[in-house]
């Protein structure tokens, strides 16, 4: 071989050499490719996060100085553990392709347009334990498959369009924090995860009874928010004695009856009720007296009849009570204006009789004696 051919075939084996030495693009750099690439150009600010992804260099190289200089954190195995984008308005879907980042931990893209379906291959990220969606316009159903993620500890999916829920909600064995407030959920709730520590569900079209099905089993729920939906019905004894209530919010509903039983745990930690704006009807529960840390307690602008329980004013752990915008009657008991009371809230708006001006509880006044009689067939008795 002549000395230019060896040169030749030199140089083609330096050019194969150094060819097959460049490694193709990692998983995540696919991911991370597509996932900028489904959001409009026109809506990455210059000064966002997603603006310094240009993927001239690996996303978790070290140190991370021109590009991809925020978003993203990575793992000592130089993987993407966690994708957190800054509120800059983005507008776009969320790729398919999201789910080739196998070692992902959190996700959050809260506070963008994030518009279309969840898609269903998160299902395939096996270590995700934070999913926050809140504050865009996602919208469909829920993928039942996202039930599959064993890992995930919190889901925020407020704020959205919402419309469905999956019926193995239940298969979320570890999920400890569900908000799905502000969207376009219908019917019934499903049965819930069963480690579940917080559900909020405020602000939808939730209707119906609350079924003992949905809450079967959870022993460590602790806060429920409800209010603003149509629910109705009767919410029954069992509820309050779920074994760690202690703030319940299900004001603005349609409930029309409210059953507290006399055999209330006497380690209740039960601190704030809320069911204010329902049409509840009948005599004020005298049982909510019987839980030991009750501190607040809202009963206001419902249908309640009769007098205030005495019950209530010997209470030394309430220190707020609205029970204003019923038709209760009666004497206020005496308790709630001594000198040692520290009670706010109001008894305003009612049919009640010797309410003392001086006394901030009764500040609003009561209802027209007109309005009274006709609530009452008659002249209201004590």
């Amino acid at each position: 071989m002549s000395e230019s051919g060896t040169s030749v075939f030199f140089f083609l084996f330096l050019f194969t050499v150094s060819v097959q030495s460049i490694p193709p693009p990692s998983s995540d750099i696919i991911a991370l490719q597509a996932f900028k690439a489904a959001i409009k150009p026109s809506t990455i600010p210059s000064y966002s996060c997603l603006s310094s992804w240009n993927f001239s260099t690996d996303p978790c190289s070290v140190p991370r100085v021109t590009h991809f200089t925020c978003g993203l954190s990575c793992s000592s195995g130089n993987r993407v553990t966690e994708l957190t984008l800054d509120p800059a308005g983005y507008s776009g879907t969320l790729t398919p392709l999201i789910s080739k980042l196998t070692q992902l931990v959190t996700l959050d893209l809260q506070s963008n347009n994030f518009y279309g379906p969840i898609p269903s291959s998160l299902s395939s990220l096996p270590n995700l334990k934070n999913l926050v969606l809140r504050l865009n316009s996602f919208s469909g159903s829920v993928p039942p498959s996202l039930t599959s993620l064993k890992s995930l500890l919190s889901l925020d999916l407020s704020h959205n369009s919402i419309s469905g829920l999956p019926n193995s909600m239940n298969e979320l064995t570890s999920l400890r924090r569900l908000d799905l407030s502000y969207n376009k959920l219908t019917g019934s709730l499903p049965k819930l995860p069963p480690n579940l520590l917080e559900l909020a569900a405020k602000a939808n079209s939730l209707s119906g009874s609350l079924l003992r099905s949905s809450f079967y089993g959870l022993n460590e729920l602790e806060v429920v928010e409800l209010s603003e939906n149509i629910f109705s019905g009767t919410i029954e004894a069992w509820f309050f004695q779920l074994p760690s209530l202690q703030q319940v919010d299900m004001a603005n509903n349609s409930f029309t009856l409210v059953e507290i039983s006399r055999a209330v745990n006497s380690n209740s930690d039960l601190v704030a009720v809320d069911l204010g704006f329902n049409k509840i009807e009948g005599n004020l529960p005298v049982n909510f007296a019987i839980f030991p840390r009750l501190s607040s307690l809202s009963l206001r602008y419902n249908k309640f009849r009769g007098p205030i329980p005495w019950q209530y004013s010997r209470k030394a752990t309430l220190k707020r009570l609205y029970l204003d915008g019923n038709f209760l009657n009666g004497s206020p008991p005496a308790g709630f204006f001594g000198r040692e009371t520290s009670v706010t809230g109001s008894l305003g708006d009612n049919c009640l009789q010797k309410c003392p001006i001086s006394s901030q509880l009764c500040l609003k006044s009561q209802k027209p004696t007109s309005i009274c009689q006709q609530a009452y067939g008659g002249k209201p008795k004590s």
